[in-house]
């Protein structure tokens, strides 16, 4: 448990650390009123649980070029309250998964069942897998010149590298032993990280339709790691928040969302947040790519 707490806490202070110059901002401000207070967090936080947005608009540039430059923006935008928010939930349940995890990986690794039911899991949610699907999408989208096929298959590739880039950092920082005692590189789950970084890629781009299956298909590979004896339960559960932080990030970074839910005193509350208008202009991903 001391282990498991230790790591969250790092993974914590590393995420607070990051969002620390965006309070910075807010505390600067002048002190507002509670339903201004309200708006504020629901401004900053962005939607953090509400109904999918539609797809994000295309870019004039879908190119090898638009792509690197795309992914460079994404680690920027990583920063952010709303990722620090996911964070806390990932890093909470996984707290909470914790004194089950001597019982539950045992358990399901030994049965006949769980081991022929969650097998094909580990081929789903292998990064070659992962990785060969975006690349076959954006490929096609490139050849049959098809914008908005290619910016899906651009978005699920850089989900997946900022995945697996904040999971790989995570492994070497926590160094937390496997169930079979394979290596020290258990937590979070990559699988795990990497399907849900994808299922949510998808949500934005072909809406609950289309991410309803792909992330009941995240849940089944990141389990199926548990009877693989490769993780454990809170390793999954952590997992799946990286790869949820990884998939907004890269596309929802610089929209604004009017649904969110906020801390107030004595709960939380749902709100609705209307904006003043802006001049209209390209969307800031479609910006980017025309520079």
């Amino acid at each position: 448990m001391r282990d498991l707490r230790r790591t969250l806490y790092i993974t914590s202070l590393v995420t607070f650390c990051a969002a620390a110059p965006l309070r910075a901002q807010t505390n600067s401000a002048t002190e507002p009123g509670l339903a201004d207070s309200v708006a504020m967090r629901a401004f900053d936080i962005g939607q953090v649980v509400g109904q999918p947005a539609g797809a994000p608009p295309t870019p004039r540039h879908t190119g090898i070029k638009a792509l690197i430059k795309d992914l460079g923006q994404d680690f920027i935008h990583l920063p952010s309250k709303e990722n620090l928010f996911w964070a806390g939930v990932g890093g909470g349940l996984a707290l909470a998964a914790h004194p089950f995890d001597d019982n539950v990986t045992p358990t399901l690794v030994a049965s006949d069942f769980a081991d022929k039911f969650f097998k094909p899991g580990e081929v789903l949610g292998e990064s070659p897998t992962l990785f060969g699907t975006a690349a076959v999408i954006y490929v096609v989208g490139r050849i049959k010149d098809r914008p908005k096929v290619s910016h899906f298959g651009s978005d699920l590739i850089q989900a997946l590298v900022v995945s697996e880039v904040l999971t790989q950092a995570l492994k070497s920082t926590t160094h937390r032993e496997r169930p079979d005692g394979s290596g020290h590189n258990s937590f979070p789950s990559g699988h795990a990280a990497d399907t849900f970084a994808f299922a949510t890629a998808l949500e934005r781009h072909l809406g609950w339709r289309g991410a309803v299956p792909a992330y009941i298909v995240s849940s089944y590979v990141a389990i199926s790691r548990l009877p693989a004896n490769r993780h454990w339960l809170s390793d999954a559960v952590f997992g799946s928040a990286v790869g949820i932080i990884a998939g907004r990030t890269v596309t929802r970074h610089g929209k604004e969302f009017p649904v969110a839910v906020v801390a107030v005193p004595g709960g939380a509350a749902i709100v609705w947040v209307r904006r003043p208008h802006e001049p209209r202009g390209l969307p800031e991903r479609e910006e980017r790519a025309t520079r």
